[in-house]
């Protein structure tokens, strides 16, 4: 993954999205404990989360992918904890015998990344970022949860069957 070049308050200032006043007021808020800018300026009605995702791919240099539009592989998801899934907030999206393609909406969340990396194979597969609006990705990891419990409720029926 990319290191940032730019601040996010900066880019969005570039393409207009919000102003010097607005980003001030954002980051005195932010110093106050309300999270990241993003989320501080969506919070405020400022910008929307697809703008945020926009911006955020550029800061990263992290292609943005819609998932309900992207096949997403639900056997690889089984391949990694439910834990990576469910409390970082990163789905494995598809792969191949080189890499992994995994989707992430937060791309400073460097526990997920470490623990996605280690998942994938001790540095043996590359993984391949890619960012995802935050609702998508919740929806997503909804499903997934949905399954799991589906899943838990046929292997409990099964037992009582035996």
């Amino acid at each position: 993954m990319q290191k940032a070049n730019k601040r996010i308050g900066e880019i969005f200032m570039e393409k207009g999205l919000i102003t010097e006043a607005q980003l001030y007021d954002a980051l005195a808020a932010q110093k106050s404990g309300n999270g990241f800018l993003g989320t501080v300026l969506m919070g405020k009605g400022i910008i929307t989360e697809e703008q945020l995702t926009q911006v955020l791919s550029e800061q990263f240099g992290m292609p943005v992918v819609d998932i309900k539009k992207q096949y997403v592989d639900t056997a690889l998801a089984r391949k990694f904890s439910s834990s990576l899934i469910l409390d970082h907030k990163c789905f494995p999206l598809s792969e191949d015998e080189n890499s992994i393609t995994v989707a992430i909406a937060n791309p400073l969340n460097a526990v997920a990344i470490s623990k996605v990396e280690e998942e994938a194979g001790q540095g043996q597969r590359k993984v391949n970022w890619v960012l995802a609006s935050e609702a998508d990705l919740k929806e997503l990891i909804q499903d997934y949860r949905r399954n799991i419990s589906q899943n838990i409720l046929r292997m409990l029926k099964k037992g009582k069957e035996t």
